[in-house]
């Protein structure tokens, strides 16, 4: 599909991307796991965040084998179906880790009083179970949308295809996954602007008020978590919004441009593993506890 010239570079990128991200984050699990004054109930959501980001680089090799040598595809029906179904289940838990921890912060500053006495570590766990429960169930689906095939009158070795099964594509299943994709995207960025928005309106009135030393102690811790998170946010929206973008193009059958919708999807595809891969930077650079802790453990 692509010529060496183009391939190589993103290969470079790629494995690049691939030692940064599952090095990083899983850097970042042990920090929150180990460090005792990192064991908040935000950072709980980012480690498990940090899971999900390691577990997308799973998908890394086959997605690099492909573009390649598209076909035969040599890894079997099985691994086609896991990969693929393993990175619709992830990106479905960052963006709903991401939108939690945004909640969470929303109630912990608007409503102090009410959040600490529900916001817990052990709720917090059960939080964490029931987005992961949610995102390998909305998942589902890919593994009987997904699979090897190969073109009729073809060789089967030589044809084998790591692609959308055609029957089933005919069904409408891969136009209803593109839109729950699409929604599972866009619905929780909506809500993420307005809870930004509450957010930085309540520091800002906070702020026209003459504190006291423990509530500017307050205010400043907020303000701080407040800023790594919506960077967070930042970088994800970035680094996801061309991927989604691309698959809506892919899911139309009548397209025009399909080359260069290929070389769209081939840069969304690194931004997709760089939005999995950025975050532990992120905290580096904003985080002085994050880089305190990373000093001990390292």
């Amino acid at each position: 599909l692509f010529d060496v010239h183009i391939l190589v570079p993103v290969t470079v990128i790629s494995i690049i991307l691939f030692f940064l991200g599952v090095s990083g984050n899983l850097i970042t699990i042990v920090i929150f796991r180990r460090s005792q004054e990192m064991r908040t109930t935000v950072n709980m959501y980012l480690s498990s965040m940090a899971l999900s980001d390691t577990l997308i680089f799973l998908g890394l090799p086959s997605d690099l084998y492909r573009l390649w040598k598209y076909k035969p595809y040599i890894f079997g029906d099985f691994l086609c179906k896991f990969f693929i179904y393993l990175s619709e289940t992830c990106t479905y838990c960052t963006i709903l880790h991401i939108t939690t921890v945004s909640v969470e912060r929303y109630f912990a500053i608007c409503f102090p009083l009410k959040a600490k006495a529900t916001i817990t570590k052990c709720r917090v766990k059960r939080v964490i179970l029931a987005l992961w429960g949610c995102s390998l169930l909305t998942a589902g689906p890919i593994l009987f949308l997904f699979g090897v095939e190969h073109p009729d009158g073809s060789l089967p070795q030589e044809s084998r295809e790591c692609r959308s099964i055609e029957r089933v594509a005919r069904t409408g299943l891969l136009e209803t996954m593109t839109w729950v994709s699409t929604v599972y995207f866009f619905l929780p960025m909506l809500c993420l602007t307005l809870l930004y928005g509450l957010i930085c309106r309540k520091l800002w009135r906070s702020g026209q008020r003459p504190p006291g030393c423990q509530a500017a102690g307050s205010k400043r811790s907020h303000t701080q978590t407040v800023k790594m998170l919506a960077v967070v946010v930042l970088a994800f929206v970035l680094c996801w919004l061309p991927f989604h973008v691309g698959r809506i193009l892919f899911a139309q059958s009548e397209i025009i441009l399909y080359d260069l919708t290929q070389y769209f999807n081939l840069i969304a595809m690194l931004l997709f593993y760089l939005g999995a891969s950025i975050n532990p930077i992120l905290y580096n650079v904003m985080s002085r506890k994050y880089r305190k802790a990373m000093s001990k453990i390292l």
